[in-house]
């Protein structure tokens, strides 16, 4: 995207009133494609920006209303990541909603309780559709970058009575091994350069701010607790920062015959 609005094919985003570009739903233009994928140093600060590429924009029907996609390839390391956006601009010009969703398939497909990612993505998609704004799905991302397989032997750990840290410590694995300067990227190509953090992990601010992407206000998305996640909800809030209060618990979803572990999860 350049300067003045105008997407990599030539086509101008129409303006929501506080100088952020918006999608035009249906019209099946990209927002932005390089083509090659070389971009050059951004003006001012020398940064290389990170290289995406970003397919048509399409429509897209859910449950929490209707939506306009757009799917985007990180050209380092081949990950597809997916925006989300209402298709209405923010409302009283305000900086649009931005959600950084890392992929968690137990979470978000299945419906695990031993995470609270799938009812962050469904309350982020609500605020975005009332609100207006985008959520980047970002795949490549599960278990905070550890993958799907190390996640479950994370798991294992945590049952043995480690907690969501300590476990991939024990494997040899970062304790959050994912990186958002593709994210960045593709909010700086779709014309979002300053947003409004649906989060409750400070360091997701930080490293949007050093991939420049401003950061003007963290809106919080804590969900209820559960017994099989409080312990987890407990241990992002000690030991990684997470602004969580904590003051409201859903208990168990089911009857259950005898009490079970209270276990950990590895996502934001």
């Amino acid at each position: 995207m350049t300067a003045s609005g105008a997407s990599g094919n030539g086509h101008h985003l129409p303006e929501s009133g506080n100088g952020h570009h918006w999608p035009d739903a249906g019209n099946g233009h990209h927002l932005s494609d390089s083509g090659n994928g070389h971009h050059n140093a951004e003006p001012g600060n020398g940064r290389v920006p990170h290289p995406v590429s970003g397919g048509p924009i399409v429509q897209l029907p859910t449950a929490f209303g209707d939506f306009i996609a757009q799917a985007w390839i990180d050209l380092v390391t081949g990950a597809e990541h997916l925006a989300v956006s209402s298709p209405n601009p923010p409302k009283d010009g305000k900086a649009p909603l931005v959600r950084l969703h890392s992929e968690c398939l137990t979470g978000d497909v299945f419906g695990s309780y031993r995470c609270d990612c799938g009812e962050q993505l469904a309350y982020a998609l609500e605020m975005i559709r009332e609100h207006g704004g985008t959520l980047l799905y970002l795949r490549g991302q599960e278990g905070r970058g550890i993958g799907l397989a190390n996640k479950i032997k994370a798991y294992a750990l945590q049952e043995a009575g480690f907690d969501t840290v300590e476990a991939n410590e024990q494997l040899g694995l970062p304790v959050d091994a994912r990186c958002y300067k593709a994210a960045a990227q593709v909010l700086a190509e779709m014309g979002l350069h300053e947003v409004r953090l649906l989060s409750n992990n400070p360091d997701k601010q930080n490293r949007l701010a050093k991939a420049g992407v401003k950061v003007v206000e963290m809106v919080p998305t804590e969900v209820p607790s559960r017994d099989q996640n409080i312990r987890y909800l407990q241990t992002k809030k000690d030991r990684m920062e997470h602004r969580l209060v904590l003051d409201s618990h859903l208990g168990s979803a089911v009857p259950v015959a005898a009490p079970g572990p209270a276990f950990d999860h590895e996502q934001d």
